[in-house]
């Protein structure tokens, strides 16, 4: 058996989701792990700092 790893770059999609998508192609997962995240999303403390 040989293991590999893949890098993959989604946008709008979980884990899960992905998890789901390629074990319906047939692929085993053996795990997944979020690296990096980027894009506009705000942190829970940017938005309590504009509340206040």
């Amino acid at each position: 058996m040989i293991n590999r790893n893949f890098m993959v770059k989604v946008t709008d999609a979980k884990l899960i989701d992905i998890k789901k998508a390629l074990q319906a192609a047939g692929i085993n997962v053996r795990s997944i792990i979020e690296v990096y995240k980027e894009g506009e999303e705000k942190s829970q403390e940017g938005e309590k700092q504009e509340e206040q």
